[in-house]
């Protein structure tokens, strides 16, 4: 499909699914979907390969992550696979600085080529999300300025008991999480309270938008440290 037409063709599934994008963020997502599909022929990145999964997958998702951050936060995707949804988030939201990671090493180069094929200026890690957010967390006290990322976000990576495990012990080195989950989230809640997840971060639903072409949906988590009492 000519980039033209791909526009195009995205414009009228956002318009149709009643996704605010602008005109300039609806390019910036065609010329993502063209360089991605092209990449997924030799590396599998995603399986969103038509226009219709991509929109109402892909870019709803980050049209609801979008609202929750901040202005010019810096955020880390976390386990970005194909760059979904941190490239789309900086696409949709030029103010704010994004960060990728992958600890597939294959996957990351492949996103760092797709991110300078489209021209983006955004950072591609490979290796644990974990020690990035610890090293940033420790190199802005060392620099005695704010260092740390304010908001992780987290698609299609692991059971939140999983993330938590990895994540809650660092939740003095990030300012919140903000995870995807699909319908089971109240379980996986249930199970990392169980565990004895939840004493230091608090875990609250701050959005539910539906997954198209089924009777679920998806919700948005927050998870942030608890304040002291």
């Amino acid at each position: 499909m000519a980039p033209a037409d791909l526009a195009t063709a995205i414009a009228a599934d956002c318009e149709r699914l009643g996704l605010s994008v602008s005109s300039d963020a609806i390019q910036g997502l065609a010329a993502y979907a063209a360089s991605l599909w092209s990449w997924n022929e030799r590396l599998n990145l995603t399986r969103h390969v038509d226009v219709e999964k991509f929109v109402s997958r892909d870019v709803a998702d980050a049209v609801a992550i979008a609202p929750h951050l901040e202005a010019g936060a810096h955020v880390l995707d976390v386990g970005t696979g194909g760059g979904v949804p941190g490239v789309l988030l900086a696409i949709l939201r030029p103010d704010l600085r994004v960060e990728l990671c992958d600890s597939v090493g294959k996957r990351a180069r492949a996103v760092r080529e797709i991110v300078a094929e489209i021209g983006l200026s955004i950072p591609v890690h490979e290796g644990a999300a974990q020690r990035l957010v610890a090293a940033a967390a420790a190199a802005g006290e060392n620099a005695g300025e704010p260092g740390r990322f304010d908001v992780l976000v987290v698609r299609a990576v692991a059971p939140l008991v999983k993330l938590l495990g990895w994540f809650e012990p660092l939740c003095e080195s990030y300012g919140r999480m903000l995870v995807v989950k699909g319908p089971r989230w109240e379980e996986e809640k249930g199970d990392a309270r169980h565990r004895g997840f939840v004493k230091r971060v608090g875990v609250r639903r701050i959005a539910a938008w539906p997954i198209r072409g089924s009777d679920n949906e998806s919700v948005l988590l927050e998870v942030k440290r608890r304040e002291p009492v």
